[in-house]
């Protein structure tokens, strides 16, 4: 898939949120090749970099999502490993500042240019795990939920970030401010039926289509079925007209 922003063609992420690489890859070995993959802190703390390389030498998608925060050099030095292991996306918070942002946009530019690989930056703007209460009683009084996750955007896109992840309840409100090649990555995903669990701000995945999500992130619904790749199967008959 070319990640162009288009909005209109959702592909599907798996996420690995296992405590083990051996039960991650069980699952990757019963889903189709073209499958996407996030892998998250918890997998990365356990498995590292090696885990990584083995899905990108398999040809896999992977959808690092470490959510860096640090300082600029930091941060850029992370990222341009990212960059170079070959992975496709890659996650920061945005909340991080300017500086931060664009120290880490130059770095993988320059590592894409010198490996030759495709890593494109996402900015976190605000967790599906908060909503407008409980952003408040991290934050203090101030700007809800919507508001945040605006004003992060901007400051991603005009940062050099080529998206951001956000909610589906955002997610036109981003693409319209930021424009359509602006990835939205949408967390949150739920099939009609299924608990919300640790999230707040969820949806089933027609209506993320309908949004402009380019990137539908799914987790339980997908790794805990008895058959994951039907359940995978039915989500993309589900976008069906996306993929025609």
């Amino acid at each position: 898939m070319e990640l162009s922003g288009a909005g209109v063609i959702p592909e599907v992420i798996v996420a690995l949120d296992f405590a083990d690489p051996e039960s991650a890859f069980e699952l990757v070995d019963r889903l189709p090749g073209d499958t996407w993959y996030k892998v998250g802190l918890e997998l990365f703390t356990r498995a590292g970099p090696p885990l990584v390389r083995r899905l990108v030498g398999e040809g896999r998608q992977v959808f690092l999502d470490l959510k860096l925060h640090d300082i600029p050099n930091t941060v850029a030095g992370a990222a341009r490993a990212a960059a170079a292991m070959g992975v496709r996306l890659l996650t920061l918070h945005a909340s991080g500042g300017e500086a931060m942002l664009r120290a880490a946009a130059q770095a993988v530019g320059e590592e894409n240019e010198r490996s030759r690989s495709d890593t494109r930056l996402l900015g976190i703007t605000v967790l599906t795990s908060l909503d407008d209460e409980s952003l408040t009683a991290v934050m203090g009084a101030g700007a809800g939920v919507e508001e945040s996750v605006g004003r992060l955007a901007g400051l991603a896109r005009e940062s050099g970030i080529d998206g951001v992840v956000s909610s589906v309840a955002e997610c036109r409100a981003v693409k319209l401010a930021c424009g359509s090649s602006f990835l939205v990555v949408t967390p949150g995903i739920r099939l009609a039926g299924d608990e919300a669990q640790d999230q707040k701000r969820v949806a089933t995945p027609r209506v993320a289509q309908a949004a402009g999500a380019d990137f539908l992130v799914v987790g339980r619904s997908i790794t805990r079925s008895p058959d994951p790749a039907a359940t995978l199967a039915g989500i993309r008959a589900a976008l069906r007209p996306a993929y025609e």
